[in-house]
């Protein structure tokens, strides 16, 4: 897919996705683009600047990625020690459990467990919210 910047005759521009340039020049041809803004019909690509991507950007971007990822495990972190101090780990029984409290058959409380994907599934089915937790990674990568 490539994304062009398009710009109608009145001088609106939007953006719009095309398999290849001859996609766009097929549906422009054809007068099938219409302007969001005033309708027109008349379409062309605008200037567009090509995104280069140098050693210095390059790094900039990994660093930033990295400290993105450093945010993600600390709030990762943080739910899961909420979770381990606030909710009631019921380990495997977990579908079991979630069942008796959705049904009035258990008191409403917080629970954390264990439980199969097609366990999940079928609490899921059934209209049981749950939640899934991404498991803590055993190393900090």
């Amino acid at each position: 897919m490539i994304k062009f910047t398009l710009q109608c005759q009145a001088g609106h521009e939007f953006e719009g996705w095309f398999r290849d340039n001859a996609a766009f020049e097929d549906q422009a041809g054809k007068g099938v683009l219409t302007c969001p803004v005033c309708g027109d019909v008349r379409i062309a690509k605008s200037i567009m600047a090509p995104a280069v991507r140098t050693s210095e950007n390059a790094a900039a971007a990994r660093a930033e990625q990295r400290a993105r990822m450093k945010v993600f495990m600390q709030q990762l972190r943080a739910a899961h020690e909420h979770v381990e101090k606030n909710f009631e780990n019921v380990g495997e029984r977990f579908a079991e459990e979630a069942r008796a409290i959705h049904y009035g058959e258990k008191e409403q409380r917080d629970i954390f467990g264990q439980t199969t994907l097609e366990e999940a599934q079928s609490l899921h089915d059934e209209g049981i919210g749950f939640g899934f937790l991404p498991p803590l990674p055993k190393a900090d990568a």
